[in-house]
């Protein structure tokens, strides 16, 4: 998958800066975000079911773990293989039991990620969604990041959420059900803001974490 080009990011940025004062701070501050780019392939998929609910080292130590075990996490290989030598690389059984789910859908035909990419963005949610184990968070980052969607959004994004409430000073986080109607004015863009979002909040965060000059 190939990232929209810059200069449709950075047509985008100017017009959700225009729509939102805190996304205006994040463009001014951040510039065009980087967009995050992966594979539209099963194992991006299970990448992004590894992640859930873990922090981010956590997850990358099991998914690396994941990864050296197969070599390549395929459908095939991961209906092959016993769930519980899976389970030993740190994966729960809801997580387990999500990859075959996936896998099995894929190796029928019930879900087709060539399809999925070609598709109307409904149409690729649709799609997404009705298989066991791709819920909705799941679904928009597959579409953000392997389709590249620039109006997917995950809903319910924490980070994102905390971003927002940064840039606008607010004391307090919006609730889900008043961000996503907030989000609504992004459209058609939402998967720009979204980067913009996770960019600004990861760059004041590294920033954060850099050692104070000695004297």
């Amino acid at each position: 998958m190939t990232a929209p080009s810059r200069r449709k990011l950075t047509a985008a940025c100017k017009t959700l800066a225009a729509a939102d004062p805190a996304l205006g701070r994040a463009y001014e501050e951040l510039g065009v975000p980087e967009w995050r780019v992966g594979d539209p392939c099963y194992a991006a998929l299970c990448r992004l079911i590894a992640y859930q609910q873990l922090s981010t080292k956590a997850a990358g130590t099991i998914w690396g773990r994941t990864e050296a075990m197969f070599g390549e996490v395929t459908p095939e290989a991961v209906l092959a293989a016993d769930p519980e030598e899976i389970r030993a690389c740190g994966m729960s059984r809801p997580k387990v039991r999500h990859m075959v789910s996936i896998a099995e859908a894929m190796t029928t035909g019930l879900l087709d990620l060539e399809r999925v990419c070609a598709s109307d963005l409904d149409l690729a949610r649709k799609e997404l969604v009705s298989v066991k184990g791709i819920g909705p968070w799941t679904a928009e980052l597959f579409l953000l990041y392997s389709v590249g969607a620039m109006d997917a959004f995950p809903v319910g994004d924490v980070g994102l959420m905390e971003a927002h409430k940064l840039l606008s000073e607010a004391e307090t986080r919006m609730e889900i059900k008043e961000f996503t109607a907030h989000a609504a004015c992004w459209q058609p863009y939402r998967g720009v803001a979204a980067h913009l979002l996770w960019g600004w909040i990861n760059d004041r965060r590294a920033k954060a974490a850099q050692p104070s000059p000695q004297p």
